[in-house]
């Protein structure tokens, strides 16, 4: 019996799927017997009814809607700002009084040194509360300047912000080129602004390149000036010969009882004794040929000071031809009792003609002298010889500088033994400074300078490396707990609590206790900075070595007409 199936005919099987796909599919919808019976009985389908609300009626409500929104948003805008300036009132900086806050100013723009022009502008931008409390400051805007780049509109706002607070004016012109034309013109303007406030005058600054300016300057000052303290004039063109040999006198009415500090050069003021009496300050300079004061009137403005601190003489020439002494180098005491001047700390002598400083060195004493410095003044000697005869009671002087000076150095030498609180020595240009020098600072019969931290050998090409060697080595401990060295720090891990706090404080102390001065029987101190700058004879191999055992060392090679170093 065979399995195979019959065949089925095409026909058959195609007719077949045919009807079933027919009676699954009907295109027609079924006719709903209740609508069928509702038809018959005569009832029709009512139309859709018109809509009652127009599109312009939509369109309207929608707009009424934005508006309202839009309303809403501004009012939560106004409210977000009214909750912004509450929350700020609360703020401790907003809410401190306006003189505190003045006050904080003026610390932080007059009480850190060197005054920042941008920064009372600054502070201004900050708020409005700001801007107003610098703006009724008048503290902050008491410095009025007139320069090329200060106008006179700008000091005048300043000057009338500054009410009745004392003033710091300052004219400055400086010598070049593009400064001269027309300076004149500005000066007298600044000065005829600020004439009417010099009564109330703390400090007055002028400096303008030649004489007619000064005095087309100076002449508007004929008021009182009760407060003024600190009073400058200087002339740049000093070598300019001119008929402005009279001065303006009086100068602020010869009324200054205030005044301190007292700077001229170029200046001719006919030494009125009333401009220079009772100064803590004077320095003189750029006084040539007659314009220089003899030594008789310059003595007589220091006596008018028994209280000076501080005495500057620069580029003056000796006008006395009858002041001579002898060329022997033998101290003699003056004749005549010298003036004291007990609180004189500084004197600076700058090209000021050895026969002048010597004769004014002869004629005073000054027990408290910590600093002095010679420079250009030919041969010295006779300066020291006076210095020592000083040190023989009282001279404790801390920096002493020479430079472009003669002198014998045995005397130096032993004027150096009667300095033991010296702290700084520099010598610039000195060409008696020898090997011998350095050798008596190594000497320990007695020791000099024992408290020596910094010397200065700028220029000195007399010395060599054995002499400077032995010097540095001489002034080295025996051992490195000998001396406390300046350079040992103690770095301390993370604490934990104030008692490991408090011992490592303990630790450092004891390992690194502050410097104090040592008998000279202990040794001298060891040296914490030199300078070979321009010294040919010290190689690069002896500059390292001394950076082995100084702290700083400083060497530049000297150089060139073009700069370039001469040394390899």
């Amino acid at each position: 019996m065979s399995t195979i199936p019959a065949r089925i005919p095409a026909s058959t099987f195609h007719l077949n799927r045919r009807k079933q796909i027919d009676s699954f599919y009907n295109p027609t919808p079924p006719i709903h017997p209740r609508a069928t019976a509702l038809a018959d009985e005569g009832y029709t389908t009512p139309a859709p009814a018109a809509p009652s609300i127009t599109i312009n009626n939509l369109r309207e409500a929608i707009n009424s809607l934005d508006t309202k929104m839009a309303s809403l948003m501004s009012q939560r805008h106004t409210l977000e700002s009214h909750l912004e300036q509450a929350v700020r009132s609360q703020s401790p900086v907003l809410r401190l009084p306006s003189e505190l806050l003045s006050s904080i100013f003026v610390m932080g723009v007059l009480g850190m040194g060197d005054e920042d022009p941008v920064m009372v502008p600054t502070i201004m931008l900050v708020c409005r509360y700001w801007s107003e409390t610098a703006l009724n400051t008048p503290i902050l805007w008491a410095k009025i300047s007139v320069s090329p780049h200060d106008s006179l509109d700008k000091a005048r706002r300043k000057l009338a912000r500054s009410k009745s607070c004392p003033l710091d004016i300052t004219i400055n012109f400086g010598p070049r080129i593009e400064y001269i034309n027309g300076v004149t013109e500005q000066v007298i303007h600044a000065m005829d602004l600020v004439r009417p406030a010099l009564w109330r005058t703390k400090s007055f600054r002028l400096s303008v390149p030649n004489r007619p300016q000064a005095h087309a300057a100076l002449l508007r000052c004929k008021e009182d000036a009760p407060l003024l303290e600190i009073l400058s004039i200087r002339v740049f063109h000093s070598m300019q010969d001119d008929h402005y040999s009279s001065p303006p006198l009086p100068l602020f009415n010869g009324h200054t009882p205030r005044l301190r500090s007292c700077s001229l050069t170029s200046f001719n003021f006919g030494w009125d004794l009333r401009l220079v009496s009772h100064l803590r300050v004077l320095k003189l300079g750029g006084y040539f040929n007659g314009f220089a004061p003899s030594a008789e009137t310059l003595l007589g403005i220091l006596k008018e000071c028994p209280e000076l601190e501080e005495l500057a003489l620069r580029n003056m020439s000796d006008s006395d031809p009858d002041i001579c002494f002898t060329n022997s180098d033998d101290y003699t005491l003056p004749t005549t009792k010298p003036t004291q001047l007990s609180r004189l700390i500084k004197i600076s002598l700058y090209f000021a003609g050895i026969s002048l400083t010597r004769y004014i060195m002869s004629r005073i004493t000054c027990p408290n002298l910590e600093s002095l410095e010679m420079c250009y003044l030919e041969n010295v000697t006779p300066v020291l010889q006076l210095l020592y005869g000083q040190a023989l009671t009282r001279l404790p002087m801390r920096h002493l500088r020479i430079e472009s000076c003669l002198f014998s150095e045995l005397k130096f030498v032993n004027l150096l033994r009667r300095l033991p609180s010296l702290l700084t020595l520099e010598l610039v240009d000195v060409e008696d400074v020898s090997s011998n020098l350095l050798k008596g600072l190594s000497s320990s019969q007695p020791w000099a300078c024992p408290r020596l931290e910094t010397l200065t050998l700028d220029g000195c090409t007399s010395l060599d490396w054995d002499s400077l060697r032995t010097f540095v080595e001489a002034r080295l401990p025996a051992n490195s707990h000998a001396y406390p060295r300046s350079l040992m720090s103690v770095t301390p891990g993370c604490v934990s609590s104030a008692s490991e706090a408090a011992a490592v404080h303990a630790l450092s102390v004891s390992r690194n206790p502050p410097r104090r001065p040592y008998p000279t029987a202990m040794g001298p101190q060891r040296l914490h900075a030199i300078d070979v700058t321009r010294c040919s004879q010290i190689s690069k191999e002896m500059v390292q070595w001394l950076r082995m055992y100084v702290a700083v060392v400083k060497c530049e090679p000297a150089k060139g007409v073009w700069g370039e170093p001469l040394m390899p």
